[in-house]
């Protein structure tokens, strides 16, 4: 019997780790594009350092976004089509704010705003730049990116994943022999 030769071998063993890499890190391949209306407020697609956690109530404890990590001076980028609602200061950090189609807000913040109230934005451009300053963020500088949707008769405010606005195409390996 013959020994399986070393290139074929090593070739299926770097195609994996590739594969890998792409689906831990979040990669999106060069010249994907993404689908939906909604994309990634930062490039290249950061990790999520803290997740959303819906509370309860909305006056009680959990985290109404979700963090991204990021780098200061980073450009921050409307997540979707919309009209900047508000751009300014919030117990003394600087946040930005869009109001989207179908009562839907998105929020960032800490951002140094580039943008006026009142402006038309689409999706992907730049709104501002990300500072330093997020409490409980692990690394330097993390974006707090948070959606909101009023809803029902009453006109409540439901806080809303961020992350379920995304609508990304599931990675699919192939298989390795024919």
């Amino acid at each position: 019997m013959r020994p399986a030769p070393v290139r074929p071998v090593f070739g299926r063993a770097l195609g994996i780790l590739c594969s890998l890499a792409i689906v831990l890190g979040g990669a999106v391949p060069a010249g994907a594009v993404e689908s939906g209306a909604f994309g990634w407020p930062l490039r290249p697609r950061p990790t999520v350092e803290r997740r959303f956690d819906k509370p309860e109530r909305n006056w009680l404890p959990g985290h109404r976004g979700v963090d991204l990590a990021g780098i200061a001076g980073q450009a921050v980028l409307a997540a979707g089509d919309g009209i900047v609602v508000f751009a300014g200061e919030v117990a003394g950090k600087p946040v930005v704010s869009i109001d989207h189609p179908g009562g839907l807000r998105t929020t960032y913040e800490p951002v140094t705003a580039k943008v006026a109230v009142g402006s038309r934005v689409g999706r992907g451009t730049p709104i501002g730049t990300l500072v330093t300053g997020h409490e409980g963020c692990p690394v330097t500088a993390c974006l707090h990116w948070g959606a909101r949707r009023e809803s029902g008769a009453h006109n409540r405010r439901e806080y809303v994943d961020p992350l379920g606005l995304l609508h990304e195409v599931p990675v699919r390996l192939k298989p390795l022999e024919p």
